[in-house]
């Protein structure tokens, strides 16, 4: 392969690599069946909530009647050996005295049952049969002891305590060979009938939450990556189309034709897109098995997460490697083709204009697709589309700075340059200034990768301060109780605190507090607009509630506020989000003694942690691909410039004044990208800003993580500095007859 290749097999090798990962990654990402279902042919699960998809609320349970009706019926029809009926709650193993991180649900047992007082548990929790357990449940821990061992992760127990722990069911397993038609039939509007590998609907609601968030993290990052892909690839092979002007030039002066030439271009970068997709997808599906696992253990997929080999995703992943450098390379083999035959002999080459009617088009199109974004952002009425139109008006931006940037370049070296005095910045600046194409492709990656660490970092500083404002407002001046390595606080440890429970309106999942002070069959209300209310509880009992009053403020808001005494007996895993002020005492097993702050954090803990994770993520992909990028660049330029160090050399420049203009005229590139990046950034984030604060109600202002972007900057500089410099020492050192 010639050398002057190597730079856009590298890109395409990069990009196709990035984008295999994720896509794969994304597209592994589809409902498991829960393992205590992949034994039953058919799953009834009960009638789902009104609630938006994405709230992720538990079906609506059926009532104890419509129970037993069901099981009746699903019984009696042909070809059924065994009905089931799951019961799930909340329960929580200790080992050593700390609860078992990540196992805290219980079923009823399958098989026989176990006796009262007694459970099979997981193998994996390492407690033999015969001894005893301490499982934490919603009323206090439980002492049972182990009747046997199990693969099915939890803890399994006979009917009637599962009854007693878990009274609402929402599902029901069918064994056999039933006739799935008639299944649906006795079912009828009571249920929906699940087979195959439909039967992963009925997977957790929180596993299904997960995989949500991971699909959200997975497909900004896989947009991040395709954008990238494009970017990079699409500049790298037109700058590399465009160093060869020369060698155009030299072909037309021995009569090929402009249409040759670009047949020619275009062949060389289709199959040098081909060949580099290649490789990028067999280490992309490489790079896809090395994160899966690490997606489960930051949780950002639900455990039993793998990798599928969806054939769509492969082929998109290889189509966009020689696509992507055709388009790179179809702008910059117009314009060379038609090089003139003289242009091959002149000793001096000056570029043509740096912008062309094409460029100024299709970077105004940019432009006019980022302001239409941000429109669109500003008037989202969900966060969510929010933060899709933020994404897209930054990509939009950044294509503009970088497709604009030879515009104002000229500008910019003046200003930077300009008031340096001295032979080496004048010969940095007069280079620069002679090769503002060459200038702005060097420039494009460090714009790309400063611009998203800019954008990224920003927009996920301002989001956190806008929810912290609002958390602080209400938490609670004394040392509060938290929970520690569980989803909350048993009443053990809680006591009387209220209670975290969901009810259902209209048949809408609702979040309902059970506390003291609130009488039995009354509710209280955000704001009174009823005299009553109809719920369903936890356990699929319906009960009118009388309302009485409006619901008082405090760190934890909830649609409906109901007795505590309520909640607990129609929900038995209802727990207590924290305990303010703390008890004195020391706090028992799951439970820790926080400061106020911790609280307002408690809250949305699990979210920050995966925002971090995200964040992390995202500045991986872009400022990795970036860095990247900026150090392939400079090396496919420094091949070409050979030439003007000779004639440096030549016109009396020691070798270290040429190395000095060298690392100069590469810190402007430097510069010029990370202004123009910076400046692309935070009119990002300025906007999603803007928009946010006006969903919110209040001023957000506008934050950026500056050490972040300055190291992110620093990287850029060393290594554009080093990927520069090196080459050009290399070619001063060697002897004159062989430059």
């Amino acid at each position: 392969m010639a050398r002057d290749r190597v730079g856009t097999f590298v890109a395409v090798l990069l990009g196709t690599t990035i984008v295999t990962t994720f896509l794969l990654l994304l597209a592994s990402a589809r409902p498991r069946v829960p393992e205590r279902f992949e034994g039953f042919t058919a799953v009834v699960q009960s009638p789902a909530a009104a609630n938006r998809p994405d709230e992720f609320v538990e079906t609506v349970p059926w009532p104890a009647e419509t129970v037993r009706s069901l099981a009746e019926r699903l019984r009696a029809v042909p070809g059924v050996t065994a009905v089931t009926i799951d019961r799930d709650f909340y329960a929580q193993p200790l080992r050593d005295g700390r609860p078992v991180p990540g196992v805290t649900r219980g079923h009823a047992w399958q098989g026989a049952d176990p006796g009262a007082g007694r459970a099979v548990v997981d193998r994996d929790l390492g407690v033999a049969v015969g001894e005893s357990v301490t499982v934490l449940t919603g009323g206090g821990p439980v002492r049972f002891r182990v009747a046997a061992h199990t693969d099915l992760p939890g803890i399994h127990v006979g009917d009637g305590e599962a009854a007693r722990l878990g009274p609402g069911v929402r599902a029901i397993g069918v064994s056999g060979s039933p006739d799935v038609t008639v299944l649906r039939a006795v079912v009828g509007a009571d249920g929906t009938v699940l087979t195959g590998d439909d039967r992963g609907l009925a997977e957790p609601r929180n596993d299904a939450r997960v995989r949500w968030i991971g699909m959200q993290v997975l497909t900004a990052t896989a947009a991040i990556a395709g954008f990238a892909c494009v970017f990079l690839v699409a500049s790298t092979s037109a700058f590399e189309v465009n160093q060869r002007r020369r060698e155009m030039g030299l072909l037309r002066a021995v009569g090929a034709t402009p249409r040759q030439i670009r047949r020619m271009l275009y062949r060389s970068a289709f199959l040098l897109g081909s060949a580099a997709a290649a490789a990028g997808v067999l280490l992309g599906c490489l790079s896809a098995l090395a994160l899966a696992p690490m997606l489960v253990r930051e949780r950002l997929e639900p455990v039993g997460y793998t990798v599928h080999w969806e054939p769509w995703a492969l082929a998109v992943s290889f189509a966009a490697g020689p696509l992507i450098a055709l388009t790179g390379a179809v702008t910059a083999a117009r314009r060379v083709s038609r090089i003139g035959p003289i242009e091959a002999l002149r000793t001096a080459e000056l570029e043509p204009g740096a912008m062309s009617r094409t460029r100024w088009g299709i970077g105004g199109a940019a432009a006019a697709g980022a302001i239409a974004a941000g429109v669109a952002a500003a008037t989202s009425g969900d966060l969510q589309d929010l933060a899709s139109y933020a994404l897209l008006g930054a990509m939009a931006l950044i294509a503009a700075a970088a497709l604009l940037a030879p515009a104002i370049i000229p500008a910019l070296i003046r200003m930077v340059l300009g008031p340096l005095p001295g032979i080496t910045a004048t010969l940095a600046r007069e280079s620069a200034r002679a090769a503002v194409r060459r200038t702005a492709s060097t420039a494009a990656p460090v714009l790309f990768t400063v611009a998203f660490a800019v954008f990224v970092t920003g927009t996920v500083q301002t989001s956190a301060a806008a929810w912290d404002a609002g958390r602080t407002a209400v938490v609670p001046s004394a040392p509060v109780l938290v929970p520690d390595e569980t989803p909350g606080l048993h009443d053990g440890i809680a006591g009387r605190a209220p209670l975290d429970s969901v009810v259902y309106i209209s048949g809408r999942a609702v979040l309902a507090i059970g506390m003291d002070g609130v009488k039995p069959g009354t509710a209280l209300v955000p704001s009174k607009s009823a005299e009553q209310i109809t719920v369903t509880w936890g356990d699929g009992v319906t009960e009118t509630l009388r309302v009485t009053g409006v619901a008082p403020p405090g760190p934890f808001t909830a649609e409906l506020v109901v007795a505590r005494d309520a909640a607990r007996q129609h929900d038995p895993s209802a727990l207590a989000p924290a305990v303010y002020p703390a008890p004195g005492g020391p706090a028992g097993p799951g439970a820790r003694v926080a400061a106020p702050a911790d609280l307002a954090r408690q809250i949305d803990n699990e979210d920050d942690r995966l925002v971090a994770t995200f964040t992390a993520l995202l500045l991986a992909v872009s400022a990795g691909a970036g860095a990247l990028a900026v150090v392939n660049t400079l090396l496919m330029a420094a091949r070409r410039r050979g030439s003007d160090y000779r004639v440096l050399r030549l016109s009396g420049a020691t070798g270290g004044q040429v190395l000095r203009a060298v690392a100069l005229e590469t810190t402007l590139a430097v510069i010029i990208g990370s202004l123009l990046g910076g400046a692309a950034g935070l009119i990002a984030v300025a906007g999603s800003a803007r928009s946010l604060g006006a969903q919110a109600g209040q001023h957000v202002p506008v934050l950026v993580s500056w050490p972040a972007t300055a190291v992110t900057i620093l990287t850029c500089l060393l290594l554009a500095v080093a990927a520069a410099t090196i080459p050009a020492a290399r070619f001063i050192n060697r002897p004159a007859a062989a430059r």
